[in-house]
């Protein structure tokens, strides 16, 4: 195996974590906007609190991916950040109302006037910005940006003004709210009313996710050749298919019979595959159909690049580790500000 082909593992693990930490972290920001009924206050405080203490955390997934990207392959990442820059503009502003909203909300006046502006740019700013790191997911697969001798060709809009980039979009937003509402079940154990509203909304997002999966899928046949070709003629295509319903199915009956720990792991699974099946598809192309993971930088560069990930993915993962059991752990309480119970 060639150093490319280590570096682009790490790219894709790296995006995996990321959906499902970060992704789920947008998706709570859906759930704060869609907050109804009775308990819609309990609602958007029980989202605040689990994705306060380890939300930011959660952005190193992407930054590493970014940074491989333009290091190691550095011709699909000039394509990308030329051909999307719309996108991928709109997508940071995003990123940075959202976060910065989340903390005004938490520390500006207590005042409802400021508290309602603080939660709509947070909540409007974690739907968007999923749908657009959605559509620029899908305008790389589409097969619309071209690379001609190492240079983008095309204008600024046609690859991502697309019908299947933004069906790409809505689904990648289904996605990580139907993580966020399965995640949500799990940490509000101590109220069975308010752990319901969220196993509610896990049924919910899964059909929402099955449907703008299927819309994905068709609209791939002309959108995105190589992604439909990898998810339908593949000699994995079939067996893959067959795993991701039957986990999605699981994930659906786990939420139905309230077996919340089994629904948890099951959604990571079924987000997993989808996750891994994608970048299989589109394997080895970094952007169909010019950029493939050949076009890559020399390979001294790669090679230390690699070595320097061996140094210092194991502190970073063992950090990360750490930080989740105590946030997340089993004996972590839903509000951080609050000392865990002494064992009896």
């Amino acid at each position: 195996m060639g150093p490319e082909l280590l570096v682009a593992a790490v790219l894709g693990i790296a995006l995996v974590s990321y959906v499902l930490t970060g992704g789920a972290d947008f998706g709570g920001g859906v759930w704060d906007l869609l907050a109804s009924g009775p308990r819609k206050i309990e609602q958007r405080r029980a989202i605040a609190l689990a994705i306060g203490p380890v939300w930011e955390a959660n952005h190193v997934w992407l930054i590493l991916a970014i940074v491989l990207m333009f290091t190691c392959f550095p011709t699909a990442h000039a394509a990308i950040s030329t051909a999307l820059h719309i996108p991928l503009t709109l997508m940071l502003i995003g990123i940075v109302l959202r976060g910065s909203a989340f903390v005004f909300r938490n520390y500006d006046s207590r005042r409802d006037e400021v508290q309602a502006r603080w939660s709509v740019i947070f909540a409007v700013a974690s739907t968007v910005t999923p749908v657009l790191l959605g559509v620029v997911v899908g305008a790389i697969a589409s097969g619309r940006i071209r690379v001609v001798d190492g240079t983008y060709e095309g204008d600024f809009t046609s690859a991502w003004l697309a019908p299947f980039p933004w069906a790409v979009g809505f689904l990648t937003l289904a996605i990580f709210a139907y993580l966020a509402a399965v995640y949500m079940t799990q940490v509000t154990g101590h109220d069975p009313e308010l752990q319901n509203d969220f196993r509610v909304h896990g049924l919910q997002a899964s059909v929402a996710v099955f449907a703008l999966a299927w819309v994905s899928f068709f609209l791939a046949k002309n959108g995105a050749p190589q992604i439909w070709t990898g998810l339908w003629a593949s000699t994995w295509a079939i067996p893959l298919q067959i795993v991701v319903g039957a986990t999605g199915l699981g994930c659906i009956y786990a939420l139905y019979a309230k077996q919340y720990p089994s629904a948890r792991n099951l959604v990571i699974a079924q987000v997993f595959l989808v996750v891994s099946g994608w970048a299989l598809a589109q394997f080895p192309f970094l952007i169909p159909p010019d950029v493939t993971v050949a076009d890559h930088a020399p390979d001294s560069v790669l090679w230390l690049v690699l070595a320097i990930l061996a140094v210092g993915a194991p502190p970073l993962i063992a950090a990360y580790a750490w930080m989740m059991w105590i946030f997340k752990g089993p004996d972590a309480p839903l509000d951080p500000r609050l000392p865990r119970e002494e064992p009896k």
